[in-house]
């Protein structure tokens, strides 16, 4: 086994899940599988003899849950990347999770593909989160107005990220092409972007960040 390779451990109660997590984890030739646990006393014991790179743990354990054990794995690492795994997706949950310090939430079931894109987006990104967390992240600050904009930007990006062309815009605020267009160029101005992609990927972490305080 190559030792350079990142390495990550595994802390889930259910262990008719091992088998797969080991089968998962086999096929990532980037990384590699320093253990797997059912609670998080168990992995804090090997901690030390393991240091693991990434940590996935599942929310609701019976010991210690996984929100309350990331302050455990930060004293032995306090830049270990840690991700939980829950089928409990309620904000407040998922709030706590990012203020106790976790690098990334996915939401259960788990697949082959999901753990990489998890990896994916650690290793790039330095955080992960399940697109269903997002959307409903989004979805529940999306309508409220943000001070750093005027209120007719506001009502322009409430639009831009319900998909709508800026055609529709215009129509649906009953005004010119060419008036949208204005407010546009000064949104892309203010977030220092230069293209729709670019800013609706900034206005989605704004709006994330925002959440989570």
């Amino acid at each position: 086994m190559n030792t350079t390779l990142p390495k990550i451990i595994v802390i889930d109660n259910d262990r008719f899940l091992h088998e797969a997590y080991q089968k998962y984890f086999e096929s990532y030739l980037e990384y590699s599988l320093g253990g797997i646990y059912s609670t998080i006393s168990e992995a804090v014991a090997e901690f030390d003899e393991v240091k693991p790179d990434i940590i996935f743990s599942e929310v609701e354990l019976p010991d210690t849950s996984g929100i309350e054990g990331i302050q455990l794995f930060r004293k032995k690492d306090p830049n270990v990347k840690i991700i939980m795994l829950s089928e409990n997706k309620e904000y407040e949950l998922v709030k706590k999770a990012f203020k106790k310090t976790a690098n990334g939430y996915l939401s259960k079931p788990i697949n082959e593909r999901k753990l990489y894109n998890a990896l994916d987006s650690i290793k790039n990104e330095g955080s992960t989160m399940s697109n269903d967390i997002v959307s409903q992240i989004i979805s529940k600050f999306q309508r409220k107005s943000n001070d750093y904009f005027s209120e007719r930007e506001n009502q322009v990006i409430e639009y831009l990220c319900q998909g709508a062309t800026y055609k529709t815009i215009a129509e649906k605020l009953f005004v010119t092409a060419s008036a949208i267009n204005f407010h546009i160029q000064n949104i892309y101005l203010k977030l220092n972007v230069n293209s729709k992609s670019e800013a609706l990927r900034k206005l989605q972490e704004m709006e994330i960040s925002r959440a989570l305080i």
